[in-house]
């Protein structure tokens, strides 16, 4: 009876067996995939190489899904066709590409930050189509400083003594860290140990670097008293860092930069100042910027290059000669140096900075938080009708909404601006906020929006008025 029982397995099996081998089998060859008249007339636009390797890819898929599968039935060439002409597609799209950002959000960190100024985009373009004075001097031919040009405009704008400028704020911090207070102590408040983007914290940085984080304080309340007593023949930096990307509100208490300054000349231990935001310009009162560091002391200040100055991701380094020096030698210099085309467009945008008024015009960064309220009425109102016109009102529910922009990008996170948004969801029974706006992503420009109580919400705040266009074309994607 077990034997019995036993022989019937292996023959059921033997038949599920013959039925995967059947199937597998029945796949269409690669040849015979590439001699198919739509895969050879996509092949006018995709390499032969990449249609080999996808259509080899699409035949493992399936003969994984039929192996785990076997009931599953064996598609037909048209099917696997479709399935190569699309990941084939898929794979000749850029997968960096233009976007339009709808979220309100001015500084999106997922969305590339700060949106350059045509000045600094048409700079950018320049310098990539040909060869350029990176590092030469023209007047002697010899080898010169990519650092030239941006320093004098650094120092002019702010004024420091000198400037460095390397890849991003990060590196920025680890140079000086490094070239100021390697195998020292570094004093910093508890209140300011943050964490940054993608998990990167500053005594992770300190130690790094191979200094020694001395903590000082607590986490709402830190006095110069705290200061004064943890400082000693040790000490080789007081480091004070914003935190840009939180707020501590309430029983609270800091050091003002001057007085950190005047224990650190007293000492003589440089005071460094993480600024972070890069902020040029005063725009919300009570927010300090780069040029209130300088006028402060600091021996050293770091700042972004793509969140409030509003020009390509970089890390500023300003300050004293004698502190800048140093850290413009150190070997690590090298391995963290900006390359031309931030250069470029770091150099355009801070040429900006001369004129107030048209930076605050030219900048996007500084439009976008400078936006009226009657101006992003006007751009609400334009957007709604173009969605009215293209999406049909039994299927889709639209309202104006009063809401809030945010700055984002780790930079004034307390910061809240008065917006329009054009609120969009579909009517009972139909698409969810959550698939439209995954649909509005998945658009040939991708367009992003955030999601609140069920309803895509576009804020206008962070949009041209040419991608308002755009983005009623685009939700026909919905239909």
């Amino acid at each position: 009876m077990t034997v019995k029982k036993h022989d019937s397995v292996n023959e059921a099996h033997t038949v599920v067996s013959n039925v995967v081998s059947h199937k597998l089998r029945s796949l269409p060859s690669v040849s015979r995939l590439l001699a198919s008249p739509e895969i050879r007339q996509l092949g006018e636009n995709v390499p032969q190489t990449v249609l080999v390797q996808v259509i080899r890819h699409v035949l493992q898929r399936w003969r994984e899904a039929l192996q785990a599968q076997p009931e599953r039935p064996a598609p037909n060439d048209a099917d696997i066709v479709q399935e190569v002409i699309e990941e084939a597609q898929h794979r000749m799209r850029p997968s960096l590409c233009k976007a339009i950002n709808a979220t309100g959000v001015i500084l999106h960190t997922g969305l590339g930050r700060a949106r350059l100024a045509d000045e600094a985009v048409e700079a950018l373009l320049t310098v990539a189509r040909g060869h350029c004075t990176l590092e030469i001097d023209r007047a002697s031919g010899h080898r010169g400083s990519r650092q030239d040009h941006v320093r004098s405009l650094l120092c002019e704008l702010t004024g420091a003594e000198d400037a460095y400028v390397v890849n991003n704020c990060a590196g920025a911090v680890f140079l000086a860290v490094t070239a100021l207070a390697m195998g020292r102590e570094v004093v910093l408040s508890r209140g300011e140990l943050v964490e940054i983007g993608g998990g990167f914290r500053m005594p992770d940085i300190v130690q790094a670097s191979g200094a020694v984080l001395v903590e000082v304080g607590t986490t709402n309340r830190t006095r110069l008293s705290d200061y004064v007593q943890a400082v000693s023949e040790r000490t080789g930096l007081i480091l004070r860092c914003r935190p840009s990307n939180f707020a501590i509100i309430g029983f609270t208490e800091t050091v003002p930069l001057e007085d950190l300054v005047a224990l650190g000349d007293s000492r003589g231990i440089p005071v460094m100042d993480d600024q972070g935001s890069g902020a040029l310009l005063s725009l919300v009162k009570g927010k300090s910027t780069v040029l209130d560091s300088v006028k402060a002391g600091a021996s050293v200040i770091t700042a972004s290059g793509d969140k409030l100055l509003g020009g390509p991701q970089a890390g500023l380094i300003l300050g004293k000669r004698r502190y800048i020096e140093p850290i413009a030698r150190h070997p690590l210099a090298r391995a963290l140096r900006v390359d031309k085309l931030t250069l470029a467009a770091l150099e355009a945008t801070l040429r900006l900075y001369r004129d107030r008024e048209q930076a605050l015009q030219a900048i996007p960064t500084l439009r976008y938080f400078c936006r009226s309220m009657p101006e992003i009425t006007r751009l609400a109102k334009r957007l709604y009708r173009g969605l009215q016109r293209v999406l049909p009102r039994e299927r889709f529910r639209l309202e104006l909404r009063r809401d809030y922009s945010e700055i984002g990008g780790g930079s004034l996170p307390e910061e809240r601006l008065d917006t329009l948004c054009v609120a969009l969801r579909g009517a009972d029974g139909g698409l969810s906020a959550e698939i439209i706006a995954k649909r509005l992503r998945l658009a040939p420009t991708p367009i992003f929006t955030r999601v609140q109580d069920d309803w895509v919400l576009f804020d206008p705040r962070t949009l041209e008025a040419e991608e308002i266009k755009t983005i009623a074309d685009a939700v026909r994607v919905l239909l």
